[in-house]
């Protein structure tokens, strides 16, 4: 048996080894949000050039702020059905891109280009089909003159398509990641028991599946909760407010008014609501392997 000693000079050298990569975390990681969290304990407005600590009162101005609990309405439902959509979608494309077919390959690459395209590139050209006066949408709808952009019963649910057109080849992908680690031999013996193609679905490939979905749905939560790119290009947050989400508000709040420490305050809002949003989807994930 190694001696005290050795175990010792092994822990140290480990730690020596993991010391830099936990540096550059704590640098790019976690000074940005401690400095968040210390602006917005802060009045801070650059324009006024006005800096004093305020405690708690940009989080209690916060909990009574209308426009912030409308963003996170537009947050949310964007997110619940954004996912919900980019799930129901991928599970079908999985399974024909699971299948053994002549050009099989060529359609997997040809599936995952949305995906590929930057998501303000992919936004812009959106934008350009919605436009009320040229867009390809009211064309393919016999000349209808409907603003999608700009009416507010639209204008989110018309942002919540462009991301599933993007976004639903990596939820595909990771779902036909999950169906090839299903054995093969599984579906053999239930073919050979009788078994039709839908009880294969429901008792095999659903249940195996879950891991791969939950994973898929928590991926997908936590960059969806954080959208601003491809709703900021489409809307800006317009009309009336209606698409503005999280990320958007601290945005203008910080960008547009120069309220600093407000900003802040909304930001870390919004990282608190992802932490729980992981926190919940992991502690699930982790009952499920437990249960299996």
């Amino acid at each position: 048996m190694r001696g005290a000693g050795s175990q010792a000079r092994e822990r140290r050298q480990a730690y020596l080894l993991v010391a830099p990569a936990v540096l550059v975390l704590a640098v790019v990681a976690l000074y940005p949000v401690l400095a968040a969290v210390w602006l917005s304990l802060h009045r801070f407005i650059l324009v006024f050039g006005e800096r004093r600590f305020t405690g708690l009162e940009n989080y209690v101005y916060l909990m009574g702020d209308v426009r912030f609990w409308s963003a996170l309405g537009n947050t949310a439902y964007f997110t619940a059905v954004a996912v919900t959509v980019e799930l129901l979608l991928a599970v079908p494309l999985a399974l024909l891109l699971n299948r053994a077919f002549p050009g099989r390959g060529l359609l997997r690459a040809s599936v995952l280009v949305p995906w590929a395209i930057p998501t303000v590139v992919s936004a812009r050209l959106w934008a350009w089909m919605f436009n009320p006066d040229y867009g390809l949408i009211n064309r393919m709808l016999g000349g209808a003159e409907v603003n999608w952009l700009g009416a507010p019963g639209y204008a989110l649910h018309a942002a919540i398509l462009v991301d599933v057109w993007k976004t639903t080849p990596f939820v595909a992908l990771l779902v036909l990641a999950g169906l090839q680690g299903i054995p093969e031999d599984l579906y053999k013996a239930a073919r050979v028991d009788g078994a039709s193609t839908w009880r294969q679905f429901r008792s095999i490939t659903l249940p195996l599946l879950k891991p791969a979905l939950l994973l898929a749905v928590l991926f997908r939560s936590l960059d969806a909760f954080r959208v601003f790119d491809a709703i900021y290009v489409l809307t800006e947050g317009g009309p009336a407010n209606t698409t503005e989400t999280l990320s958007i508000y601290a945005y203008k709040t910080l960008m547009r008014s120069g309220d600093f420490g407000y900003g802040s305050a909304l930001s870390v809002a919004t990282f608190l609501c992802v932490v729980l949003l992981a926190v919940v989807w992991l502690r699930w994930l982790g009952r499920e392997e437990g249960r299996r």
